[in-house]
């Protein structure tokens, strides 16, 4: 048999594997360093009491034949999703019905299973720097095109983010099929404005394009003038699938699961101009290739949305908010250049003296025994810069900076 021959076009070490690997090599070498990790975006607060005990009774529910639930539906149990467009859209006045969500996973899964529906020869438009799985996953299904002296891929549209522009993607002058935006940014956590978002679903509509939201991070937006959702700008639901996770905001990291809204306003065309329904599309994928996010993780995700549960996740995004908070404040006294760690968990920090990328991971490591992120296996234009997370705990983030300091 062959194999996807895409696959060895990408860079042997995926970027977290690499951080990893040095990491370990590191700790070998000085037994008994105290490393503190801000380097991984996983979270450190426990799962909260409602959702426990939520999960604990969906487990005793498995063990009667009254109460059994073997396979569930493909989208997600009805309850979780009119749970979630109430809360998450309709309270704010977003039109988003439980039949446009999806229940998944994770995040991570549907942006790479959402190349599923639209064609192998689409451009797709991502920013730079970006979550490193953007890149990846339009490799791995060929259309990236071929890798360039530069390290860019030849098919992709780059829209380069950089201190100049506050690190947020512009509308291209070129054309581009697909667009995957994320706010607030992983890696550097800058939030869209509603008049960014306006100009970039204009452009869909004028390109027939497809955006693809990435708004993981979304419950971290606290400044009310700042969109959470893409569904706030006007005709939005025409043209953008939004993804969002749990992971981030109640410490689902190791339960998996999230959503996936696909308004059934949104159509794309096949190959002879006929209008094809997107909902029909991933509708079509989930029920063929997934058997449906787990009864118990969504029983313990509808618990969110209780008085209880939604208390727990404010509680949990102040927590890690007053963590970047801290990282932000105590870099810039230090003399570093800062972005981000207001409305997000991420802090982007760039170099006093020019170092690249590496060499900052490796003077952070070294000198404060603290693990970043490289801001280039973001990105091009992510060299020089670091990325730092508010996810460790309160008294390891008070100890690092105290190093820094």
């Amino acid at each position: 048999m062959r194999i996807n021959d895409n696959f060895e076009k990408l860079p042997e070490s995926y970027l977290f594997s690499e951080v990893a690997r040095k990491l370990a090599a590191y700790k070998s070498e000085h037994l008994g360093a105290d490393v503190i990790r801000m380097d991984i975006g996983d979270v450190t607060l426990p799962i909260a009491p409602c959702v426990i005990e939520a999960m604990h009774r969906a487990v005793n529910d498995m063990a009667g034949s009254d109460t059994f639930h073997g396979y569930g539906p493909e989208q997600g149990y009805l309850s979780l999703r009119e749970a979630i467009a109430v809360v998450d859209y309709r309270k704010r006045g977003i039109d988003i019905d439980a039949d446009d969500i999806f229940i998944s996973d994770g995040a991570k899964c549907d942006l790479g299973n959402l190349g599923d529906i639209y064609s192998s020869d689409s451009i797709v438009a991502l920013a730079d720097p970006g979550y490193p799985v953007y890149v990846d996953t339009t490799v791995m299904s060929g259309r990236a095109g071929e890798m360039l002296p530069d390290g860019h891929w030849s098919n992709i549209v780059y829209l380069d983010c950089n201190a100049g522009n506050g690190f947020k993607p512009a509308v291209p002058e070129t054309h581009a099929d697909v667009i995957i935006l994320c706010s607030p940014s992983n890696p550097t956590g800058a939030v869209m404005t509603r008049e960014e978002l306006e100009n970039w679903v204009d452009y869909a509509l004028r390109e027939k394009a497809l955006i693809i939201f990435d708004s993981a991070y979304e419950a971290f937006v606290r400044n009310p003038e700042l969109p959470r959702s893409i569904y706030e700008i006007k005709d939005a639901d025409k043209v953008a699938i939004e993804v969002r996770s749990f992971s981030k905001t109640a410490g689902f990291t190791g339960l998996r699961c999230g959503y996936t809204v696909v308004p059934k306003t949104l159509f794309g065309a096949d190959s002879e101009g006929r209008q094809v329904s997107l909902h029909k599309l991933w509708n079509r994928r989930q029920s063929t290739k997934f058997n449906g996010a787990s009864y118990i993780v969504q029983r313990g995700a509808e618990a969110l949305y209780t008085p209880e549960g939604r208390e727990s996740v404010a509680r949990h995004i102040d927590y890690y908010l007053e963590n970047a908070r801290t990282i932000r404040g105590c870099m810039q006294q230090a003399g570093y250049t800062v972005f981000g760690g207001d409305d997000s968990p991420y802090v982007w920090v760039r170099g006093k003296n020019g170092e690249t990328s590496w060499e900052l991971f490796r003077i952070m490591l070294e000198k404060y025994n603290i693990s970043s992120t490289p801001g280039v296996g973001f990105g091009s234009q992510g060299e020089g810069y670091i990325r730092l997370t508010g996810f460790n705990s309160r008294e390891n983030t008070i100890r690092a900076m105290d190093r820094i300091k």
